[in-house]
């Protein structure tokens, strides 16, 4: 079976999953981007805009995301986008259960893909991830290595809108280590 159609399974499975729903709303946001991607990036869930689109990162984090993609010369080919959380939680920011949960179908579509970078935007990435919090202020930049394949730890782009005088320098030179 080749990768799009494993994929597409996945996203089934993601519109089907009853705990994935539990507390939140919208359309299912499974991820979009190359079954054959050489670097993903994980978010922590859908917003308004990705909830009634069932696309990820499409909003105003999304618009920022996909404009520094952009100025590393990265074509969408060779990315994948998508988040732990796949549906718009009612009360804002992911618990860690709706995280965990979620990693389930995230590990799935990783192992379908098998990126040899994951880009990690923000904290709820790096629970899923890396299993805990990480002080991204402090770690941010990081590449770590993990069952091979390398973790980069930066902000998540709605961090980078809020303060951009304080984090639009620091994520545009994180993630300069993708064109690398």
């Amino acid at each position: 079976m080749g990768k799009n159609k494993k994929l597409l399974e996945i996203a089934e499975e993601v519109e089907k999953c009853k705990i994935c729903k539990v507390g939140k709303s919208g359309k299912a946001v499974p991820g979009e981007g190359s079954p054959d991607a050489k670097i993903m990036f994980v978010g922590e869930a859908p917003g308004k805009t990705e909830a009634k689109t069932g696309r990820p990162f499409v909003g105003r984090s999304g618009k920022l995301l996909r404009q520094m993609i952009d100025g590393l010369g990265l074509k969408a080919e060779e990315i994948f986008i998508t988040s732990p959380v796949k549906y718009l939680p009612d009360r804002g920011t992911p618990t860690v259960s709706d995280i965990n949960h979620g990693k389930t179908h995230l590990q799935k579509q990783i192992d379908v893909i098998n990126p040899k970078t994951i880009v990690l935007l923000g904290n709820s990435a790096c629970v899923a991830m890396l299993g805990s919090k990480i002080p991204i202020l402090k770690r941010h930049g990081e590449v770590l290595e993990k069952k091979g394949k390398k973790y980069l730890i930066t902000f998540h782009p709605s961090a980078v809108l809020r303060f951009p005088n304080k984090y639009k320098e620091m994520f545009k030179e994180d993630l300069k280590f993708l064109s690398e």
